[in-house]
């Protein structure tokens, strides 16, 4: 079965559900300073006002998104916290997530703030590349694309995959040449929403658009899969930041959009760590489907099994206990 009848299948598949908006308890410092820094820290930051029916208000997500930074890098103000994670010279890669479509898809608002905000830091427009594995993905996430004209590029891989595989564990795919040879820096844009077979798509899940051959990957819930790919090296030393875009979430029926599945949260999840990440993500998801009569996740038969083998792997860490969760309202 192709690529694009498994998409087809999956959207066919999807089911209804949701609301309103549920926000977890966020953990609290604790511990000396040194017990605090051992931690892997994760931010959360939420602002009613950055949605305004179904537009997205630009300036307030970039304010949200600078503070988040500047927060998770422990730098008094946004310019210095972007600096130090990106450095003119670098090829900064936004990895976003288009499966789904308008709705179930990295806004393009939130791609675009991660873009404006390294161009800041002194990258060159031209050196920023927003980009997802197809053309028709972008397209549907009301991506515009550029390959060669001015200011930041958007690109789709298309067929442009290295000629060898790259094995890992199960993984045994071709990577992408934006992710391989390309960019030197990545910042992961996922977007938070249930799945129907890996049960959350978040961060790990994201690099499902980094090689040729995701849909061999789907069984046992993505479980070692997910692990297994984002133990490759490229994966792992390019990764600088992951932004989860929060902002109107899809609770049930996912990887596609149903209306009555997503709810307003208005926050983006910042951190170094895509495990963190994700069971946040995981926990914001069961508490909305609770919150709304639905069972959770793992009850509903699709426990995100591959969270764990992730943190087993030392890729980070899926205890609340080891995370420090800076809340920003």
């Amino acid at each position: 079965m192709s690529y694009r009848s498994n998409r087809r299948q999956f959207l066919k598949q999807a089911t209804v559900a949701g609301a309103l908006a549920a926000c977890p308890a966020a953990a609290k410092r604790t511990g000396s300073a040194a017990e605090s820094s051992a931690k892997s820290r994760l931010v959360l930051v939420r602002n009613p006002g950055v949605l305004a029916g179904d537009a997205i208000e630009k300036d307030v997500l970039a304010g949200m998104l600078d503070r988040a930074v500047a927060a998770l890098t422990g730098h008094a103000d946004a310019p210095a916290a972007w600096a130090s994670l990106f450095k003119p010279g670098d090829v900064v890669g936004i990895k976003v997530n288009c499966l789904g479509g308008r709705g179930a898809t990295t806004n393009p608002e939130v791609a675009y703030a991660a873009a404006d905000a390294v161009i800041r830091a002194g990258i060159r427009p031209s050196d920023v590349v927003i980009w997802e594995n197809r053309v028709d993905f972008l397209q549907s996430g009301g991506y515009k694309l550029n390959k060669d004209g001015e200011g930041v590029r958007v690109l789709a891989v298309g067929q442009d995959w290295e000629e060898e595989a790259t094995v890992s564990g199960s993984i045994n795919g071709r990577l992408a040449k934006i992710l391989t040879r390309e960019i030197t820096a990545l910042i992961n844009v996922p977007f938070m929403k249930d799945h129907m077979m890996a049960g959350i798509t978040g961060a790990l899940k994201n690099h499902y658009g980094s090689f040729h051959n995701p849909m061999m990957c789907h069984g046992n819930r993505c479980d070692p899969f997910i692990a297994d790919l984002n133990e490759i090296p490229v994966i792992r030393e390019k990764t600088r930041l992951i932004v989860m875009d929060a902002l109107r979430p899809v609770a049930d029926g996912g990887p596609g959009f149903r209306r009555s599945a997503v709810w307003d949260y208005n926050g983006l999840l910042v951190s170094r760590d895509p495990v963190a990440v994700d069971t946040m993500s995981w926990k914001i998801i069961d508490e909305r489907r609770k919150e709304t009569g639905l069972p959770t996740v793992a009850a509903a038969g699709r426990e995100p099994i591959s969270i764990a083998t992730a943190a087993a792997r030392g890729l980070g860490v899926n205890d609340f206990d080891k995370m420090e969760i800076l809340n920003i309202e």
